[in-house]
């Protein structure tokens, strides 16, 4: 059943996407250098860490595979939506107007920014010691927010094929110039099989997915080592990691519930 959206109105959302697509493909300068004192890091991390970071590893392959332990309820993120009528099933949900699966998923971007801002002051309060706890739990967070965006416009975590979707999103976040352009090169057209096929191929080399994660900390990681100071820059580093794996997360699923709709557009002949 197609949906009341005009095929101008979803132009003109997915020009706004491929805008924003453009202005990731530019890199702070801090960013281009953040990953280097992260060798200074490793040398002075304890092993302890070092194995709360290989279980993190782990996590993520898990997680591909099987979804683990992060795969999240469906039935939670359907009562987010503010509807007269419930909405109980994804079917629906595909149904729903853009704009209300935009401001559901913006509803749960805030809200985990909130969960992401307490958790890492919480963590930053103990430095080193409390940094072990923090990798795993924010990719946790990372994993689960991305689920329930991914639900808000109507996919399915569930699928092998969505969460593999998930992990590329969560590597665009943390990745430089020339790994987004490759990411949304992989992206453009994910629904297609032969793109999925490579996507499943590149992924076999999954670990590297969460090595570039956890070297996007770099230099910032670097003040949260020193307790007490370690709350605000613990809380703030979160909170901007969130944000940013969500607006990725938006942006992306956006643009592919808008490509479906105008294939459905045009394979119903409207212009």
């Amino acid at each position: 059943m197609p949906t009341t959206e005009s095929a101008e109105f979803l132009k003109q959302e997915l020009n706004k996407i491929e805008k924003w697509e453009k202005d990731q493909k530019g890199l702070w300068f801090w960013e281009k250098i953040g990953r280097i004192p992260f060798a200074i890091l490793d040398k002075l991390t304890p092993k302890f860490i070092q194995d709360k970071i290989g279980i993190a590893l782990d996590e993520l392959g898990s997680y591909i595979q099987t979804g683990g332990q992060y795969l999240i309820s469906e039935k939670t993120i359907f009562k987010k939506f503010k509807l007269e009528n419930e909405v109980t099933s994804l079917e629906q949900v595909q149904q729903l107007p853009l704009l209300k699966m935009d401001e559901t998923a913006e509803e749960l971007r805030n809200s985990r920014k909130r969960v992401a801002t307490i958790q890492g002051a919480t963590t930053g309060f103990g430095g080193i010691f409390t940094l072990a706890i923090d990798i795993p739990v924010l990719l946790g967070l990372s994993l689960k927010v991305l689920q329930e965006i991914a639900l808000c416009y109507g996919y399915d975590p569930k699928e092998k094929s969505e969460r593999i979707f998930i992990v590329k999103c969560l590597q665009f976040t943390s990745s430089d110039v020339v790994g987004k352009k490759a990411i949304l090169e992989d992206l453009t057209n994910f629904s297609s099989e032969a793109k999925n096929n490579r996507i499943i191929s590149q992924l076999q080399g999954w670990r590297e997915v969460v090595m570039t994660y956890r070297d996007n900390f770099g230099w910032k990681k670097l003040f949260q080592l020193v307790p007490i100071a370690g709350v605000v820059f613990g809380a703030f580093i979160n909170r901007s990691s969130i944000q940013d794996v969500a607006e990725t997360g938006i942006m992306l699923y956006r643009k592919r519930r808008i490509l479906e709709r105008m294939h459905q557009k045009e394979g119903l002949g409207e212009a």
